[in-house]
């Protein structure tokens, strides 16, 4: 009877990983849980994967926001979600990589509490000023901060996120003298521009793209390597501080333990998503740039390399974990 018993646990373990292959999951809804809150960049992007992917699994995606605390509330939820194939963490850089950095602790491990499952997009930064600004250039900015010091003002979404940390860096590299205002989010430090009372932010080019395209905003230069979709005649800061590549992603990842073969259907089903034209049209419309066809291992490389880097980068700019 017991020798019965085992031979059937074999059995079903054995056939666990082809029943999910055979499309057995998804039986209740995914859930994309993001650090982000509603109408953010990542949320638009996550919004619109959702709605692509709830047709082929026959169940919807829900976006389960948890903002705050510099992503910290919404990787620690994502940590602790259930393993079974159905939560995933929309990640971004400050989640996974430069919090590492940034925090002698954390309520979770970038590392060790998720494991790899797609690259979503690139979302570069930029430099940006009100339209009637007299600042014309990025150039023209480092110039007026030399001369004015601390009354330049340059704002950006925290001292310890990834838009902070671009801009400690700029000034660093471009031997700049802004005075670096933090803000609770992106949004803020867009509002006190328009208003005034900042004379420069750095911000994704998803949430601000609107602004620039309406005329109420001008982009001084991105801090992308590469030409951003949209704005190829906008300057690239690695054109002027060579090296300068500094663009937020978004990755999905899943708690540890999730099945490899949950993993491996969805990594495909997202880059499916990513790669139908439709999509990449709506995405760019966003400010995101979609990199479809990235496979688990390889993200799981990338994500090892940024570790990397932003650890040469931290001790560059003198950051440290508090």
């Amino acid at each position: 009877m017991l020798k019965r018993f085992f031979l059937a646990s074999l059995m079903v373990l054995s056939v666990a990983p082809a029943a999910w292959a055979q499309g057995q999951w998804p039986d209740k809804p995914v859930k994309f849980i993001l650090s982000q809150p509603a109408g953010s960049g990542p949320d638009n992007v996550a919004r619109l994967l959702g709605e692509r992917l709830g047709k082929p699994w026959g169940q919807s995606v829900v976006i389960e926001n948890k903002p705050g605390g510099q992503n910290t509330i919404g990787a620690q939820a994502a940590a602790k979600a259930p393993a079974d194939g159905h939560s995933f963490y929309f990640a971004t850089t400050a989640a996974l990589v430069t919090n590492s950095y940034l925090f002698k602790q954390l309520p979770y491990d970038p590392q060790k509490d998720f494991v790899p499952v797609t690259f979503i997009a690139r979302s570069p930064f930029g430099i940006l000023v009100r339209a009637d600004s007299p600042v014309r250039s990025v150039e023209d900015l480092i110039a007026r901060s030399r001369e004015m010091g601390g009354q330049f003002t340059l704002g950006n979404e925290g001292a310890r996120t990834f838009g902070g940390m671009i801009a400690r860096l700029f000034n660093a590299r471009a031997k700049a003298s802004a005075n670096l205002i933090a803000y609770a989010s992106n949004g803020a430090s867009v509002q006190d521009l328009l208003g005034g009372h900042v004379q420069a932010i750095v911000a994704d080019v998803a949430s601000t793209a609107a602004l620039v395209k309406q005329g109420r905003l001008r982009l001084l230069a991105v801090t992308a390597a590469r030409p951003v979709p949209g704005f190829e005649t906008v300057p690239r800061l690695a054109d002027l501080l060579p090296g300068l590549d500094l663009v937020g992603w978004f990755a999905l990842v899943a708690p540890t333990g999730t099945p490899q073969a949950v993993i491996d259907r969805v990594s495909q089903d997202v880059s499916m998503a990513l790669s139908d034209p439709e999509i990449v049209q709506r995405m760019a419309t966003l400010g995101p740039i979609a990199e479809p066809g990235w496979k688990p291992e390889q993200l799981g490389t990338f994500l090892r390399e940024e570790h990397a880097r932003w650890g040469s980068l931290a001790k560059e700019i003198g950051v440290l974990p508090e």
